[in-house]
């Protein structure tokens, strides 16, 4: 798993990314309400805003660490977003083909992810 400084994970599986939002980013926000997905088909852009959650703390958006087409949706949490609180890790939220396989290289890893999180 690769991690940005937003708290999104990315995991590669056969050339296809699975995104979702890290356990810190779950516990800031506390029990997670709604999510409002992004578009299947579009291309965006490492950095871009193209899903939104809120909880019962607050709403955040979530942006895409890397550029590429959206190719599916995680439709499980769409209709049960509080599954993201059983397991951030296990629940994707999209699914993206790349654009560039080198920008994933540019994301923490665990261990740098668990190191920024304990300097903030």
């Amino acid at each position: 798993m690769k991690f940005n400084k937003e708290h999104e994970w990315c995991k590669e599986e056969n050339d296809v990314i699975s995104i979702g939002i890290s356990e810190y980013a779950i516990k800031q926000l506390g029990d997670i309400t709604f999510i409002e997905m992004p578009e299947i088909g579009s291309n965006v852009s490492k950095g871009d805003s193209v899903a939104f959650v809120e909880s019962v703390k607050a709403a955040s958006d979530i942006y895409t660490p890397i550029s590429g087409e959206i190719v599916s949706i995680n439709e499980a949490i769409e209709d049960e977003p509080q599954k993201l609180n059983e397991d951030a890790y296990d629940n994707f939220i999209f699914k993206i083909k790349p654009s560039s396989i080198t920008e994933i290289d540019e994301l923490m890893s665990e261990d740098e992810y668990n190191k920024y999180l304990d300097s903030l």
